[in-house]
């Protein structure tokens, strides 16, 4: 075992080309930063291109390397090609970040149609075909990779309060994770998932402030964390110590699933 440094616990991502998708702001924002911080070349992937173009602007004016490729997380063609651009540019992906979601924040019986398509097709379908796609390219180039999913803590629980088919797709996820970490293994691939629990975002802000803001007294250590908090947890599943690491979920929300705020 002398081969291993100790501890064995490099974040050195050099060489290495990730993609990032829902790029332009919240956490996909902060994981391309932490990514290419570490030497790895980011590829930065959502709809909105202007606000992918300042990110990769700043990654790259702090020495990094970084590409804005606009994609639609509902739009397999977009997805694929986002890709092949990566590919194009930097080489073979053997890091992705499925981190692109949206909320329902509806009651199941009053979704429409649409809205029902759309969180399938973003929270799950698109994650879906980017690993798969990933995951082609891997196994043809005979690399090693490394795919983090991005689920939630509704995966573990649902309190009824509107988000059921965001709860089902961040399981769906879960489950995702698990049987392609397995499909994957004799490739080298490893597929693991994250499940935050509230963390300050733009896509969380209407419900900061519906359930009282931040500070936030109703949770277990009264704050909401920020992105920076999953920092670690993302390095550690991206990075070389956790070879052997495959089909793990890990839960990171700050002790929100404590059902009561123990009185100090």
């Amino acid at each position: 075992m002398s081969e291993y440094p100790l501890p064995n616990n490099s974040t050195d991502l050099a060489g290495r080309v990730a993609l990032v998708t829902g790029a332009s702001s919240g956490l996909g924002e902060r994981f391309a930063q932490v990514l290419a911080s570490q030497g790895a070349a980011v590829v930065l992937a959502a709809r909105r291109k202007d606000r992918l173009e300042a990110l990769a602007d700043k990654i790259r004016s702090s020495g990094g390397q970084a590409l804005a490729v606009q994609m639609d997380a509902t739009d397999a063609d977009s997805m694929i090609a986002a890709v092949a651009a990566a590919e194009a540019e930097f080489g073979t992906v053997d890091i992705l970040v499925n981190n692109a979601g949206i909320p329902d924040a509806q009651r199941a019986h009053k979704m429409s149609l649409e809205l029902i398509d759309q969180v399938l097709g973003v929270n799950l379908r698109g994650p879906w075909i980017l690993a798969c796609e990933v995951a082609r390219h891997l196994i043809a180039a005979r690399k090693q990779g490394r795919i983090v999913n991005i689920s939630s803590t509704a995966h573990f629980r649902y309190d009824g309060s509107g988000a059921a088919l965001y709860s089902v797709t961040k399981t769906a996820i879960v489950r995702m994770t698990e049987c392609l970490s397995v499909e994957w293994a004799p490739y080298n691939i490893n597929v693991n998932a994250i499940a935050p629990g509230m963390f300050v975002s733009e896509m969380t802000d209407g419900m900061f402030e519906r359930m009282g803001g931040n500070p936030a007294p109703h949770l277990a250590r009264e704050r909401v964390p920020v992105p920076a908090q999953l920092d670690s947890t993302l390095l550690y599943l991206v990075s070389p110590p956790s070879e052997c690491v495959t089909g793990a979920i890990i839960r990171v929300d700050d002790g929100q699933s404590s059902a009561v705020r123990l009185r100090k």
